[in-house]
């Protein structure tokens, strides 16, 4: 039997966080279900941030409340705070993340307080949310941002990440989410920290969220495979970036993703025709905003096979 792995698309929180234009509700509502339809079944849909910074995000509620009704899938939300988490937990959202930087710096930049504020706030998170009364259990992403390096600070210590992941794993976190946030990545740094995290996390899954502004995407996947990572974070048409990561060129690209991965012999439940008609979907309800990747400009080669 093939391995299974789960492609999360975050394409309608990470890929719209920077775009200016508003992308209308309805086409946010139509991408989500072109994606399920395509066999996705993770989904990061939004996240719960004040709509004064990011209007992008004022339909929230609307598209979590489209999203639970699609029977198979397993939406989630980025929140920076107590506030937003909270929020999120009172629409059911099943899997909530929240980002810790293991860059001080980048830390400050991102959300304006320290690192070891932000793992306050985490533990306070997950105290409310363990406290909650006749409630689904929201399970908690641990996230943490500039993994393999940082913008502001440029090397990031492995015993930096360490510290941030122990720390979330001892406040209750459900799992952790190593990113690669300004794409400094490469394969041998990727092999080294999953490698020290998996220690830590023992059964706590891990996931990776891979940015392919250098080009080291993909290949940074294949590092964390032999790891024993089997969630990874995408977006259709490499849709993406961050504010503190001057040229980022944003995600890697969820058709390129699951065409790889179900070449090498994974099963992902998705397939890739149907990710590349999604990406004309998106291209064509944000004509004005570059589209990256290549499996949806070349297609897809005669030789290949889906793994079942």
């Amino acid at each position: 039997m093939p391995d299974n792995v789960v492609i999360r698309e975050v394409g309608l929180r990470d890929g719209l966080q920077i775009i200016k234009e508003f992308m209308p509700t309805e086409h946010k509502i139509g991408w989500c279900q072109r994606e399920y339809d395509a066999g996705i079944r993770e989904m990061e849909v939004c996240s719960f941030v004040p709509v004064k910074y990011i209007p992008q995000f004022s339909d929230a509620d609307e598209l979590v409340a489209f999203a639970l009704t699609l029977s198979e899938l397993t939406p989630s939300a980025l929140a920076p705070n107590l506030k937003g988490v909270a929020r999120g937990m009172d629409l059911g959202v099943p899997k909530i993340t929240c980002i810790v930087s293991a860059s001080d710096s980048f830390n400050h930049a991102n959300v304006k307080r320290p690192t070891e504020e932000s793992l306050e706030e985490f533990r306070r998170i997950a105290s409310v949310r363990d406290g909650r009364k006749g409630k689904e259990r929201t399970k908690l992403i641990g996230g943490v941002s500039c993994t393999f390096g940082c913008t502001i600070e440029g090397r990031v210590a492995v015993a930096s990440v360490m510290h941030v992941v122990e720390e979330l794993l001892s406040a209750g976190a459900d799992e952790i989410a190593l990113a690669d946030t300004v794409g400094y990545g490469d394969p041998a740094l990727v092999r080294n920290v999953f490698s020290e995290v998996a220690k830590a996390a023992g059964d706590i899954p891990m996931s990776a969220h891979f940015h392919n502004t250098r080009g080291t995407g993909l290949a940074n996947v294949v590092a964390a495979l032999e790891c024993g990572v089997r969630i990874f974070d995408s977006s259709i048409a490499g849709l993406g970036g961050c504010p503190n990561s001057p040229g980022a060129t944003g995600n890697i690209a969820t058709e390129d993703l699951a065409f790889m991965l179900e070449a090498m012999g994974f099963d992902t439940g998705v397939d890739p025709q149907g990710l590349i008609e999604v990406r004309q979907y998106v291209k064509r309800a944000l004509p004005n905003i570059p589209m990256f990747g290549h499996i949806g400009d070349v297609g897809l080669p005669k030789s290949f096979r889906q793994s079942v």
